[in-house]
């Protein structure tokens, strides 16, 4: 029992840190694009990313594997790190930071979907499917409470549910490999594949640098590179390792509420009564899903 507990500690705590970690990565994001590109914010992002995890793999005793599942584990979590954060970054250009968790709340459907047909994972059946979609529902209610349209705000949303396929995607793909391998090195191993691909892009681009970089902007990008990039990123695959995955794409369910408030203490983006009653939706659909898993079967470990 002993090394069950430590196990289930060790899941709840990676859990927890993801969860905290993406609700500040949407506020950081569009801070961090404060008088500079946004190619320039998320390539440098991913870059510091790579040389932390680096240096971490060389601190942990880790070292690369090179057999064909741990390939295919760096390429599915390294193409879905470039997709969807390039769009993500892109988005968040034409909506408010508080919208980027809340769009990538849908990420469980997806997910939800995909893993069923591809893992064989029962994750949306009985009380857990009632409480995914009850949670689908606060989303809605938060988006529609929040719906203050620019001109260009579709241009947003649309990328945003790019972003979200993408990340389905790679989330699937990389469960469907199951290489067991430590979250720190799939996260090292995926930007040695996403990297390049950004700079390449920046580089297309114009690769222009920034004449003035902002305080604001520095700090976010160094805590996107350090903070939601290394540690954000190893404990998703960690928590990935060991939960199913719809179970995963449940952390997008709460994170948009904790990044809305943040959006409206630190942002002044609008807050509405709708969005309190888009969080008890969630809330309520978070609580039932857990019940339903109690006495239901999933395809992945319990926290």
């Amino acid at each position: 029992m002993g090394p069950l507990v430590e196990l289930k500690r060790r899941i709840q705590a990676s859990y927890l840190a993801v969860m905290l970690i993406w609700s500040t990565t949407p506020l950081a994001i569009q801070w961090s694009a404060t008088k500079v590109d946004f190619l320039f914010g998320v390539s440098s992002r991913m870059v510091i990313g790579l040389v932390i995890a680096l240096m971490l793999m060389r601190f942990l005793g880790l070292s690369f594997h090179t057999h064909r599942k741990a390939l295919q584990t760096y390429l599915a979590a390294g193409l879905g790190i470039f997709g969807a954060m390039i769009c993500v970054y892109w988005g968040a250009q034409y909506i408010p930071s508080g919208w980027i968790s809340v769009l990538f709340g849908l990420t469980p459907i997806m997910t939800g979907l995909m893993a069923r047909r591809y893992l064989g994972e029962h994750a949306l059946s009985g009380k857990r499917l009632v409480g995914v979609f009850l949670g689908i529902a606060g989303l809605v209610v938060v988006f529609w409470g929040s719906l203050h349209f620019s001109a260009d705000a579709w241009l947003g949303v649309a990328a945003l549910m790019i972003a979200v396929t993408l990340h389905s995607v790679s989330t699937v793909w990389t469960k469907a490999v199951g290489w067991q391998g430590h979250g720190v090195e799939i996260t090292a191993g995926a930007l040695v594949v996403a990297v390049p691909l950004y700079l390449i892009t920046w580089w297309l681009s114009g690769g222009h640098w920034p004449e003035v970089i902002p305080l604001k902007a520095a700090l976010s990008i160094l805590y996107l590179g350090s903070v939601a990039t290394v540690l954000g990123f190893g404990a998703f695959y960690y928590v990935l390792r060991h939960v199913d995955a719809t179970r995963v794409a449940l952390l997008t369910l709460m994170t948009p509420i904790i990044a809305l408030w943040l959006g409206s203490w630190l942002n002044e983006e609008k807050l509405t009564w709708m969005v309190v009653a888009g969080t008890l939706l969630i809330l309520s659909g978070l609580i039932l899903y857990e019940s339903g898993e109690r006495h239901g079967k999933g395809a992945g470990g319990k926290l």
